[in-house]
């Protein structure tokens, strides 16, 4: 099994598209971009000993927030406001662990003693290490009783390694996501340059989603456009919900019934607001409110 998930370079249409589809303020965006600017900015003009800089970002919080999408995004964003040749690489945690013991140590110091720096030779080099709560487990909440050696090494590799290509091999800008931040190591994260919070989607977020679903589905079914007068209704109600669930909760209205989902042109307000309580409820506990 590989450990490379994604590789591409950049630019990519597919991921300036995902960019613009997360919602989130503007502000996060210019930070995030801003901060890895300036992180390759800082680590080619000092070294590691004078400016401690990894080019490290975590981006922590909730799944459905849209984190690995907007780690690809941020990579394309930045290539572009540089101008420069870059690529990208995801790296799949899951391949770097297994039941041999010193399997994952070993694999982990490959990762960063030598595919990395192989993949990221001349161009700068984007590397997203997505759910890096698997490689970086927080070692103070493990018991060796509990948990075998292998996993505690694995940490201890992943931060000796992180250490070490960030001396070296300053074109590497790593993003990591974690939906538990609380579960990684507190050393990993205090090695971040930047830690961004995405939280789940406010009250605008949430109207930009529904807005941007149902505009969608109305290309292909016009009658769907008149739904956009309760936009503001659907979005106060689905309070609670990922960016991602809200997605899937609007479009699966049309399964209301069979008539709907053969004709989604039927598709009416209550249907939509049926779905969402539906999923508040799944996701709070409370019980649904009745459709007005």
């Amino acid at each position: 099994m590989t450990v490379i998930q994604d590789q591409r370079l950049l630019p990519d249409d597919e991921f300036r598209g995902g960019w613009q589809a997360i919602k989130i303020p503007d502000e996060v965006r210019e930070r995030l971009t801003a901060q890895v600017a300036l992180s390759i900015r800082i680590r080619s003009a000092f070294s590691f000993e004078i400016m401690p800089i990894h080019g490290l970002i975590v981006l922590a919080g909730p799944p459905g927030t849209g984190k690995t999408t907007l780690a690809g995004g941020l990579a394309d964003r930045v290539a572009g406001a540089l101008d420069t040749k870059a690529q990208f690489i995801a790296i799949d945690p899951h391949a770097l662990t297994g039941a041999a013991l010193g399997k994952s140590q070993r694999e982990v110091s490959k990762l960063f003693d030598q595919t990395i720096p192989e993949l990221a030779a001349q161009d700068l080099c984007f590397v997203l290490l997505d759910e890096v709560e698997t490689l970086a487990v927080d070692r103070q909440q493990l018991s060796l009783d509990a948990n075998p050696v292998d996993v505690h090494r694995a940490t201890d590799a992943v931060l000796a390694g992180l250490d070490a290509l960030t001396r070296r091999n300053s074109n590497v800008i790593l993003i990591a996501t974690t939906n538990y931040p609380d579960a990684v190591d507190p050393a990993f994260m205090s090695r971040a340059d930047h830690v961004e919070v995405i939280g789940l989607p406010d009250l605008a977020a949430r109207r930009e989603i529904i807005t941007d679903v149902l505009t969608t589905l109305s290309r292909e079914w016009p009658p769907i456009r008149e739904l956009l007068a309760d936009v503001e209704h659907f979005a106060s109600r689905s309070e609670g919900l990922d960016g991602r669930r809200l997605r899937k909760t609007i479009v699966s209205a049309m399964a209301a019934s069979i008539d709907i989902a053969q004709d989604p042109a039927k598709l009416g307000r209550e249907h939509i607001l049926r779905a969402i309580s539906r999923q508040t409820e799944d996701t709070t506990g409370a019980k649904p409110k009745a459709v007005a």
